[in-house]
């Protein structure tokens, strides 16, 4: 069964939880995909999970195409969201409607998500029929004016703003908002006033759905956040792997009798 937007909002409605991952490319979409994870996110994580880029500013709209379409053409049934990268949508609604249009049409995508309350321009969207999906609390476009790596919402008066944000973009049109890095007292708070789902990371249990980039739900880099669980190793995997395709190179034992013509 294909993933809708409408599914998510059904999910929500009888209380059930759903998943949903970063992929970039086929094969980690379509492994995804077939293990049912609800949402796959082509993230602007791409930026530095991916390109080797310092953060996910850099990262262009040129560059987020491929990845879109690569996963867009492995997912069978997950609902395929993929970021507007920093400094696609900011400048105005036009600008927005302009590279969400192109997102849709060279991808195959889903949805859209864009960070922060910016309502003008998810309005936009939505009124021209494209979905989208919000993102506040610790938003990585936004790191600088947020003095770094922090946990968001934690006074009153903060926690107060992201609600209002919170509900603002439910109202302009979104059909779920993604909660990062706030306290696991608010996201409950927000999961429980919002119609729409909302979407965790590092923002405790009560979200409708949590997401993790993959690479640190795999363990494929060198370090992962504190709201983060590896699942399994597989930077260790793939270096035990090498290791010994490499020994086996040198000792002449590869390519064995059965790999050859």
């Amino acid at each position: 069964m294909k993933i809708r937007t409408s599914t998510l909002a059904a999910l929500k409605a009888k209380g059930q939880k759903f998943a949903a991952l970063t992929s970039y490319d086929m094969h980690t979409a379509a492994i995804f995909d077939q293990a049912g994870i609800e949402v796959l996110l082509v993230g602007d994580s791409a930026s530095d999970n991916v390109l080797g880029y310092n953060g996910t500013t850099p990262i262009e709209l040129s560059e987020m195409i491929p990845f879109g379409r690569a996963v867009v053409s492995s997912a069978v049934s997950a609902l395929v969201v993929v970021d507007l990268p920093f400094g696609s949508y900011e400048v105005s609604d036009d600008q927005a409607l302009t590279n969400s249009i192109r997102v849709m049409k060279e991808t195959g995508a889903d949805a859209v998500k864009l960070e922060g309350a910016k309502l003008s321009q998810i309005r936009a969207l939505a009124s021209s029929g494209i979905p989208v999906m919000g993102h506040v609390g610790f938003t990585p476009q936004s790191v600088n004016t947020l003095a770094g790596y922090k946990v968001q919402g934690r006074t009153e008066q903060d926690a107060a703003r992201i609600l209002q944000e919170c509900k603002d973009i439910e109202a302009a049109g979104a059909f779920a908002v993604v909660l990062e890095m706030i306290p696991a007292e608010l996201a409950q708070e927000i999961s429980q006033k919002l119609a729409i789902p909302t979407i965790g990371i590092g923002a405790g249990a009560d979200c409708d759905g949590q997401i993790l980039v993959w690479q640190d739900f795999a363990g494929l880099g060198t370090r992962s956040p504190k709201f983060a669980k590896q699942y399994l190793n597989l930077r260790q995997d793939l270096s035990a792997a090498a290791t010994a395709f490499r020994n086996e190179v040198v000792a002449g034992e590869f390519p064995a009798p059965e790999q050859q013509f």
